[in-house]
């Protein structure tokens, strides 16, 4: 927005949005700044803030792992955490041919996808959702004729059945009694399906590890997030799936992934 609004005007809207519990209000009124077109849209921007919206819904993307994707209200908006699955899986193209395919299963608004494409734009990159929103995000970053409509393994074409390089699944994993505990931007913002896990968190994970052995490569890796809680219970899911297991833990993220092959 032209012209810049002054420091004056910058910390009153940073003391409006921290009095609403914005940790960071300087960095996102700078944003707010840079996305307004007028001092009206500016004021709207700030007061959807102070509502509650997600800063991420309210302008509309999010930054991830080095891409931009775009958010739609509604959608599961991408944590950095995730960016873990991205390292592992760009680690494990590093020693696979080009054109390798990789499976981006649940993918909200496309985040991983993206984020694995831009690092290695040679890979085959598909993306699935049941949520028809999160689809028409992750279109917008992803080649359109390889985001599918459905419900995980049911919208990929058969033609993939045996191909899967890389499987990658940010499933959720909130036990049901625990997502009343979610912070609100998260439980009152974002669908329920992308952040409830079932009982125990894991109703998701097992379905996508019980399914993976039809889609992969004989080689082929799945890469699941989970939590550190939750991790050896994980690990038991894809033995039980017929797999081998280990979670890979990154402190500066404060995320685990597992990771699991076909194979005892």
């Amino acid at each position: 927005m032209s012209p810049d609004p002054g420091t004056a005007e910058t910390a009153r809207l940073a003391a409006r949005l921290r009095a609403v519990g914005c940790v960071w209000a300087e960095e996102e009124v700078a944003l707010l700044l840079d996305e307004a077109l007028t001092p009206a849209h500016l004021e709207a921007l700030v007061v959807r803030r102070e509502a509650g919206v997600p800063l991420e819904v309210v302008v509309g993307w999010a930054a991830f792992a080095g891409v931009r994707v775009p958010v739609e209200p509604g959608v599961f908006v991408p944590r950095a955490r995730s960016a873990l699955l991205v390292r592992l899986a760009v680690e494990e193209l590093g020693v696979r041919p080009a054109a390798a395919v990789v499976v981006d299963l649940g993918c909200g608004t496309g985040a991983l996808g993206a984020a694995v494409a831009s690092a290695r734009p040679d890979a085959e990159v598909w993306a699935v959702d049941v949520d028809p929103a999160a689809v028409r995000c992750a279109r917008q970053v992803l080649a359109p004729e390889r985001v599918r409509e459905g419900d995980l393994y049911d919208a990929l074409p058969a033609a993939l059945a045996g191909r899967v390089a890389v499987l990658l699944a940010n499933a959720p994993y909130v036990p049901t009694a625990a997502v009343a505990l979610m912070p609100p931007e998260a439980r009152l913002h974002e669908q329920l399906r992308a952040l409830d896990g079932g009982v125990d968190g894991l109703d998701v994970q097992r379905r996508v590890l019980a399914g993976a052995a039809r889609w992969l490569a004989p080689d082929g890796l799945v890469l699941v997030e989970t939590s550190r809680g939750q991790s050896a219970a994980s690990a038991a899911a894809a033995g039980a799936a017929g797999m081998t297991a280990r979670v890979e833990v990154a402190d500066d993220l404060d995320a685990a992934v597992l990771v699991a092959r076909p194979g005892r």
